[in-house]
């Protein structure tokens, strides 16, 4: 039923907090899971002024999603689960959605942040977002 798991992840704890379901649900189905990092941005980037500094700043941030994602990518593969990454710029939710558009995912497997009050706010919730606009499952984890 499930042959592709979207797993968006920002290098938290929290959002690694899903992982263990994932690798449950992964072997079950037989599925490939697909780890997510939206690395940058770029219109937030850009709030620098300065085009050099917005440049810099979106090479940071996907250089050390990329290190993030092939570290993990390579410690799954070793235990046996077939793992893709992808990395993308832009605002969170709508890269997660239009993402598991792109590859057909079937679910999507997420921890929430579980943010209250005054953060949720102005924060709001990527969780919340990517439930109110994907067409496929989700499966939202909230850390202890």
């Amino acid at each position: 039923m499930y042959k592709t798991i979207l797993v968006p992840l920002d290098g938290s704890e929290t959002a690694e907090a899903v992982l263990p379901h994932v690798f449950n649900l992964a072997k079950s189905e037989g599925a490939e899971i697909v780890l997510l990092t939206v690395a940058a941005d770029a219109v937030a980037a850009f709030t620098f002024g300065d085009p050099a500094l917005a440049e810099e700043f979106i090479e940071t941030q996907e250089s050390a999603a990329q290190k993030y994602l092939s570290s993990l990518q390579e410690s799954l593969t070793v235990e046996g689960y077939k793992v893709s990454t992808i990395i993308r710029e832009g605002v969170v939710h709508t890269a997660i959605v239009d993402v598991s558009k792109e590859i057909k995912a079937d679910i999507i497997a997420m921890s929430t942040h579980a943010r209250r009050g005054v953060a949720h706010l102005f924060l709001g919730s990527v969780a919340e977002k990517v439930v109110r606009h994907s067409d496929i499952p989700i499966m939202l984890i909230r850390p202890k």
